[in-house]
């Protein structure tokens, strides 16, 4: 599935838009693997922005950041990701706002079991 973040790095005054394909499956369809995924393209492609020099194939850590899960105006919801280096939203995804909400906070309490740091 392809789809379109929107990048705002600090510093800048206009968004930048790119487009990322991490995922076959439609959202609604979404297992807790694709949400990692998309959620680290979306990280990957902020990462993009201000270094455009950055490999790929980076490792990602799902922390350090602020998330959420939206209602957009026109139906579906957004994924906003906040960090230092700037934001960047996705969507809008035909998928319920709670069960999006409810896989992120899977993902990234199973990466923080795994990388064994305290909440």
């Amino acid at each position: 599935m392809e789809f379109t973040v929107e990048i705002w790095l600090r510093g800048d005054n206009h968004a930048t838009t790119a487009t990322i394909a991490p995922v076959a499956r439609e959202p609604r369809a979404w297992t807790d693997a694709d949400v990692a995924t998309v959620l680290e393209g979306m990280l990957r492609a902020l990462e993009r922005a201000r270094h455009p020099e950055t490999a790929l194939d980076r490792p990602i850590a799902l922390r350090g950041f602020s998330w959420i899960v939206s209602p957009f105006e026109t139906g579906g919801v957004v994924v906003a990701l906040e960090l230092t280096l700037g934001a960047v939203v996705a969507g809008p995804f035909d998928v319920a706002e709670r069960d999006l909400t409810a896989a992120i906070e899977r993902v990234i309490a199973a990466q923080r079991e795994a990388a064994g740091t305290i909440r």
